[in-house]
């Protein structure tokens, strides 16, 4: 029996049936070559016996995602063990909020608070225990040491950790796609992730890693101007960002799925350079578009425009999105999500508040949401979606939300169009 799964050319009407119809006969085709090569190979050790040959099952492809709502059935979730502050360099100083400049001069290099660490290992093992109890397969990346130091030409810095699978893997169908990121101290990120990786690519995945940069001096803006949040949003509107054209760079995070469609925005971590070697390597299969929000920091996209279902987004009030209409236009329902109710005081070196809205869908009726946000978990509850609570707050400080905090490798689904 042949199962098919991941279609990377869509699964709807004619087109369905012309892929199914040519992997059956790849399938058939590849099987009577087999049969011939081994009744030939018996044939010559053995020439009074024939072989019998039985028809082959195909594998189903274990890794197969095409948006953020279908049903999920596998997950990778980070590690928050021996998490390390990034060196405070001018990328990671342009990302981040003058309030927490300290603790990065203080911590930069080394590793988080130990008693707030602990905690946030406890909350996403948790996490993980509850995806299970959903009935999700968990996977995990390996633990690294990220306080050894790592030299290139171009520069030396230590590592930062394997928290966020969101920033660096990118499931595209069948494909996964590693980011080339634009931290230095995530050069190297993706050497947690790569005993899954391998794992999946010999059950018949597909697996991509995108141009790694030099990040030397020239991929950023040594003179990047930054002083208020005012400065922030002229920059950001004019186009400006810490990160150059020099050479092409993306985190994964900046990207958003909805089947044949991904939206993307540029960044202080993704540049146009990254968004269109992403538009050429999926052309043209898919779709990607560039989209814009009223950011002073933008930064992945997933605590701004958080695509929920079928056409459903949450669009973040505090930062629109200026080419709103065109989501409205294609019979889109944007949700402006309310405001998150996390204490002013809770540390979040790395991230905003707005990451009560980075949510992960588990499937269309079902999300995990952030157990202190009532008001959001109401929000859902009159959408018709259940509300799977859980407390990552500690965790929440590394970074990142539920979305952040993960990469679904597969989700029961076909690839489709949400987007005309």
């Amino acid at each position: 029996m042949l199962r098919v799964r991941c279609l990377r050319g869509g699964s709807r009407g004619a087109e369905a049936a012309h892929l199914i119809g040519a992997m059956l006969g790849r399938s058939v085709t590849g099987w009577v070559q087999k049969a011939f090569q081994s009744a030939s190979s018996a044939a010559a050790a053995q020439p009074h016996h024939a072989e019998h040959v039985t028809e082959p099952v195909e594998q189903e492809c274990p890794v197969c995602s095409h948006n953020e709502w279908d049903p999920l059935e596998e997950v990778i979730v980070g590690r928050a063990e021996n998490a390390h502050v990034p060196p405070f360099t001018v990328e990671v100083k342009a990302n981040t909020y003058e309030k927490y400049w300290p603790f990065y001069q203080k911590y930069g290099g080394q590793s988080f608070p130990a008693d707030h660490l602990k905690k946030a290992v406890v909350e996403i093992e948790e996490m993980c225990n509850i995806l299970r109890q959903e009935g999700v397969n968990v996977r995990r990346p390996e633990p690294i040491d990220w306080s050894l130091e790592y030299k290139t030409p171009d520069f030396t810095s230590p590592g930062m950790y394997a928290a966020m699978p969101r920033d660096i893997l990118l499931v595209v169908g069948n494909e996964i796609i590693e980011a080339p990121m634009a931290w230095r101290a995530r050069f190297f990120e993706y050497r947690a992730y790569r005993p899954l990786i391998k794992e999946y690519f010999r059950n018949g995945a597909k697996w991509t890693t995108a141009p790694k940069p030099t990040m030397s001096d020239e991929l950023y803006d040594q003179d990047y101007p930054i002083r208020t949040v005012e400065d922030r949003h002229k920059l950001a509107a004019e186009g400006k960002f810490v990160t150059t054209e020099y050479e092409p760079c993306f985190d994964a995070a900046d990207f958003i799925r909805a089947g044949r469609d991904l939206f993307v925005q540029r960044s202080q971590v993704t540049n146009y350079m990254g968004i269109e070697w992403m538009r050429r390597h999926l052309a043209p299969d898919y779709n990607i578009h560039t989209i814009s929000f009223k950011d002073p920091n933008p930064m992945h996209i997933d605590a701004t425009f958080n695509i929920i279902g079928p056409g459903l987004v949450l669009s973040n009030p505090d930062r629109p999105c200026r080419q709103i209409d065109m989501f409205q236009k294609a019979g889109w329902t944007i949700v402006k999500p309310p405001t998150p109710l996390i204490p002013d005081d809770h540390p979040l070196w790395m991230s905003s508040k707005w990451l009560s809205m980075n949510v992960l869908m588990l499937d269309e009726k079902r999300v995990m949401v952030d157990a202190n946000e009532g008001t959001i978990q109401k929000m859902f509850e009159g959408l018709g979606i259940e509300s799977i609570k859980v407390n990552i707050r500690h965790a929440n400080s590394l970074g990142g939300g539920f979305h952040c905090w993960t990469t679904d490798v597969r989700r029961r689904g076909t690839l489709q169009s949400y987007f005309d």
